[in-house]
């Protein structure tokens, strides 16, 4: 069984094919190749491209500015907070959870759970994505980007391990 988080899922999935693997579970899987398309997808990859150019020149207040409502809520006003510097300059360096060829089919022959929060659109599609490659997606709302802290979250876990062919 390997589990994997947002970022996470991108490693995960283009390594499942090489693993021989009970069961995988994703959990806010960040699959952004398999959603091209879509609008949220598409805004967020928008978004994160221009702010990411803003970095790149020098602009860090100004890529944290666009980033930080986009990722973490809350907009930044006025100038960089010194307790918030390095964390900006860690995600303007972040490899980002795009652009390395990740294909839906790559889980095919891989019973996979999707673990979604129902918080934010890009998430939730490609959900839909997988859930239509035979994926089950269960929603674990209240948790936002962290529905592994739901107390139901094991119990989840638990039903899909269940429906799995014992070794």
């Amino acid at each position: 069984m390997l589990f994997a988080h947002s970022i996470g899922a991108v490693p995960a999935v283009l390594a499942a094919g090489r693993l021989d693997l009970a069961g995988l579970v994703l959990v806010e899987p960040a699959l952004y190749d398999i959603a091209r398309g879509d609008a949220a997808v598409e805004r967020h990859i928008g978004i994160v491209t221009e702010a990411r150019s803003l970095a790149e020149s020098g602009d860090l207040r100004g890529f944290w500015a666009m980033l930080r409502p986009l990722m973490f809520g809350g907009p930044l006003d006025g100038d960089l907070p010194d307790d918030e510097r390095a964390v900006a300059q860690r995600w303007a360096r972040a490899n980002l959870p795009w652009g390395h060829g990740v294909r839906a089919a790559m889980v095919d022959d891989v019973a996979t759970l999707i673990v979604t929060g129902g918080w934010n659109d890009e998430y939730e599609e490609i959900a839909r994505v997988l859930r239509g490659r035979g994926a089950t997606h269960e929603v674990l709302r209240g948790y936002g980007h962290r529905p592994q802290d739901s107390s139901r979250f094991d119990d989840v876990v638990g039903a899909f391990v269940a429906t799995l062919p014992l070794s």
